[in-house]
């Protein structure tokens, strides 16, 4: 390894990005985990992350809120915050910050003023920084493109597998919601997505939800309090009555759901990934340009479809079929 386990006691990781950007990153987080055990691991993230990345409490002993910077689209600039946060962050005296979060220009300069002993990380051009950088990889899926940092540093890797670890409140709050639904016997469909650019027409997921309940499939509506409209409008569209959960579950007990669920459709990387975490069968229809760079298609049992490059429902409809298709075999041989 580049960095001697004896020289490297505290390690900052700075990835201040949205959920489904954290879960490609917890491959490469327990990597580091099992190479530095001893470390005291500080996660910086976005504010609204913290609630999350404490479920890797086993890979990270410590989040610091990030309040942003000017050139990082992810949040508005706290220029008060920000000027509590940096002294608290250099009197923390880092061995190790890596700059896990991209190839930004304000990003090195930026991990730089940490004043760690070590920096390591991404960047845009190799010729400005030393060898424990990497120029950012264009091409592999996000996880890959984490885990190719720590194969850089010498870090082996310890699996590519995505990891969603559950508390007993999230089970609790799945058993106060008390849906009449059993484990297997229903499909969660999530309309929702981070950007209305990202969202798959309403009337497609009616259609497909219509298609699940011919099955004898109950439909579940997920989503957050602010996609509460989307699924409203999905259920307005559909033959039949759903059960509409968005706005009703935590992360947490969507999650279960998730897990518990026979299939899920979606158009959010997010909710795809968290669906790969299980092994739950799944369909994200990808809405973006690099449609194998958020989720990992094994054309079996967790699919994308590359609408952007050709948006036919009957594409959509034909991998449901057989997505379905492959659950009945899978079944009737256990």
């Amino acid at each position: 390894m580049k960095f001697p386990k004896k020289e490297v006691k505290k390690i900052g990781i700075f990835r201040a990005l949205p959920l489904g950007d954290l879960l490609c990153s917890i491959p490469a987080m327990r990597s580091l985990r099992a190479a530095y055990p001893n470390a005291k691991i500080y996660f910086i993230g976005l504010p609204d992350t913290e609630a999350v990345i404490r479920r890797w409490s086993h890979y990270v002993d410590e989040f610091i809120a990030f309040p942003g910077y000017p050139g990082l689209p992810e949040q508005p600039f706290d220029e008060e915050n920000f000027y509590c946060f940096l002294p608290k962050v250099q009197a923390i005296k880092f061995d190790l910050i890596l700059q896990m979060q991209g190839n930004s220009n304000a990003l090195n300069p930026l991990v730089k003023s940490f004043n760690s002993r070590y920096l390591a990380g991404f960047c845009k051009d190799i010729a400005d920084e030393n060898d424990c950088f990497l120029t950012y990889p264009g091409f592999g899926t996000e996880t890959q493109r984490q885990l190719s940092l720590m194969t850089h540093l010498g870090i082996p890797r310890s699996g590519d597998g995505l990891e969603f670890p559950l508390f007993p409140a999230d089970h609790q709050h799945l058993e106060q919601l008390r849906l009449p639904i059993e484990p297997g016997a229903y499909v969660c469909i999530h309309p929702g997505s981070k950007g209305s650019w990202k969202q798959w027409p309403s009337i497609y997921f009616a259609c497909i939800a219509n298609y699940c309940t011919d099955l004898g499939f109950k439909v579940l509506l997920t989503g957050s309090q602010h996609e509460l409209h989307l699924a409203r409008h999905v259920a307005d569209l559909m033959k039949t009555k759903p059960i509409i959960c968005a706005g009703k579950t935590t992360l947490g007990s969507l999650a279960l759901l998730i897990r518990q669920a026979a299939a899920v459709i979606s158009s959010a990387t997010e909710i795809a990934q968290i669906a790969t975490a299980f092994k739950t069968p799944s369909m994200m229809i990808s809405m973006d340009n690099e449609p194998f760079r958020w989720g990992r298609s094994d054309q079996q049992l967790n699919r994308i479809i590359d609408w952007g490059s050709n948006p036919d429902f009957r594409i959509v409809h034909q991998e449901v079929v057989s997505l379905f298709g492959q659950l009945q075999l899978f079944h009737k041989s256990v």
